[in-house]
């Protein structure tokens, strides 16, 4: 079996959450129980937990999650995003322009305020200084 990242999070309202999940950033449904429900985020499971009382108030900071795309699906996602009216947490923008480390990216916050950033890198190995020889565990399982 290959190892499944999975992150659990609260949310206020788990039908806005679901909605947003599924139809937003395109995620794929999974099982939903009374308090619970997953989605499936590039190969990660989230799982939406009913825990209002554990929302945080602030969509500011820097704790977030988020996956990093090819540039066509990366494209392809801001058009969504941007085709849904999301609010930016921080809009798209570009760091180290041009250079084989560049990396474009932006957040958004769900319903919740659970703050998710999509990325893409012109060289995901320069933009990271990893090496199969410098970090093996990353290329153990494929990556």
């Amino acid at each position: 079996m290959q190892p499944i990242l999975h992150l659990s999070i609260p949310v206020r309202d788990m039908d806005e959450a679901r909605d947003f999940y599924v139809h937003t950033l395109g995620c794929q449904a999974a099982r939903t129980r009374a308090d619970f429900t997953d989605v499936w985020f590039y190969g990660m499971q989230i799982t939406l937990q009913d825990r209002p009382d554990e929302v945080s108030p602030s969509v500011r900071g820097s704790r977030h999650f988020g996956v990093t795309l090819g540039r066509d699906e990366f494209e392809a996602m801001i058009a969504r995003l941007r085709d849904r009216g999301v609010d930016w947490v921080v809009p798209v923008s570009t760091d180290d322009g041009g250079l084989a480390t560049e990396q474009t990216k932006a957040k958004i916050a769900d319903p919740s305020g659970n703050v998710v950033e999509v990325k893409t890198y012109r060289d995901v190995d320069a933009a990271l200084e990893i090496s199969a020889h410098s970090y093996p565990e990353a290329f153990a399982h494929g990556n």
